[in-house]
């Protein structure tokens, strides 16, 4: 071989190492081959309906602040958001839902009041956000039922199963860590947290997608059922795909927000950023980035033409707010609502974790039409008695 033909040989042999040692210290090799051997569906004849859904990790103690801090941030949460989702609609007649994960080791009664009070004007609904290291079972039950059962007698949150009785609730898992799913065994500690969820009440969990972290899985942009192996971590690597005409299957839904690359927006001009539908100053909602969460095409099998577009956001520090209650988030909304909701090719529905949980299960029944319909299938809202004609046919 010449001397001439090795040189470049040596470059793309360099350069190949430098991009797998990119590609590993990003986490990447978790989830790129399937992010690269996904089709996205193809376009439907009718409407696509797009169920945005818009969910928190809602920390006003983010940073161990003190008390006048705190109590600074949730009040400009409850006067800015106010102000930002009445300037909105969608095809509904609805404002944009703002889903508020809040930390049970971060309670103070006065911040769950506030946000009881904007959502009950309409803007939102509370559900259930815990950071916890090291867990054992017994005070995993206790914690998740103690702050079940406080949310909903103090504060009015979480529905009742209209079956069963018992209080029901979306969950995120503190620091992505869901089923002790982090590779050195921090912030969790529960090899069998998926079947804890489900006994205590979990409908479905939101932590999805959580990379570049080590914690995220496999499966990606998929709304899927994981069955928990109580001998092995991260259980929800994979799992069963949720499809009209199925059923419930293993121990906990799970509900993925897009995942991919974002080649518009390039570190340096040249290596594509990952798109994890986070939301923050760092990575505003701009129209290309909202694109490209529709285009991701999250549905239940054999429903494309109702799309799933779950994006997610640290609502509570400072940095952030401007972006997630001012200008940015305004520009985020008109653009939704200019291509998205043009009643022929596509149709808006701003929704809730909950709504967005009883419209996949209404899918799953094999429910069509407009899933505004659905939006208390399965579940009714937090404090209300479960509608008999929704009901039907229901299997939360």
């Amino acid at each position: 071989m010449s001397a001439l033909l090795l040189v470049p040989l040596a470059m793309l042999a360099l350069a190949a190492l430098l991009l797998a040692r990119a590609v590993r210290a990003r986490n990447m090799h978790l989830w790129l081959g399937g992010y690269l051997r996904r089709r996205r569906p193809r376009p439907p004849a009718g409407p696509v309906h797009v169920m945005f859904c818009f969910v928190d990790h809602f920390e006003p103690a983010w940073g161990k602040v003190d008390l006048a801090t705190q109590r600074a941030r949730v009040d400009r949460w409850c006067r800015d958001y106010r102000a930002l989702a009445a300037a909105h609609r969608d095809a509904d007649g609805r404002p944009p839902q703002h889903s508020f994960f809040y930390p049970e080791e971060e309670y103070l009664e006065e911040h769950l009041d506030k946000l009881a009070a904007l959502c009950a004007e309409g803007y939102g609904e509370i559900e259930i956000h815990l950071h916890h290291d090291n867990d054992t079972e017994e005070n995993f039950r206790a914690t998740i039922a103690r702050f079940n059962a406080l949310l909903h007698e103090r504060h009015g949150a979480l529905p009742r199963d209209p079956r069963t009785g018992r209080l029901r609730f979306g969950f995120i898992h503190g620091n992505w860590c869901l089923d002790n799913s982090r590779a050195d065994g921090r912030w969790c500690g529960l090899n069998n947290e998926l079947v804890l969820l489900r006994e205590l009440g979990c409908y479905a969990d939101f932590t999805l997608p959580s990379a570049p972290s080590d914690t995220q899985t496999r499966t990606i942009n998929a709304i899927y059922y994981a069955t928990d192996d109580p001998l092995r971590p991260k259980s929800h690597d994979t799992g069963v795909p949720v499809r009209v005409g199925g059923r419930d299957r293993g121990d906990l839904m799970i509900v993925q927000g897009p995942l991919g690359l974002n080649w518009r927006e390039r570190r340096f001009g040249i290596v594509p950023r990952i798109e994890n539908a986070d939301v923050r100053r760092a990575c505003p909602p701009t129209p290309a980035r909202v694109d490209a969460w529709v285009r991701t095409g999250i549905h239940v099998e054999g429903r494309p033409e109702w799309v799933f577009v779950k994006v997610h956001t640290h609502g509570t520090q400072e940095r952030d707010m401007d972006t997630l209650l001012g200008r940015a988030a305004h520009a985020m909304h008109e653009h939704l609502e200019r291509a998205y909701n043009d009643g022929a090719r596509y149709v808006l529905h701003y929704v809730t974790a909950r709504e967005t949980y009883n419209i996949i299960k209404a899918a799953e029944a094999g429910r069509t039409g407009d899933p505004n319909d659905y939006r208390d299938y399965a579940l009714p809202p937090p404090g209300a008695v479960a509608a008999p004609a929704r009901q039907a046919g229901a299997q939360p």
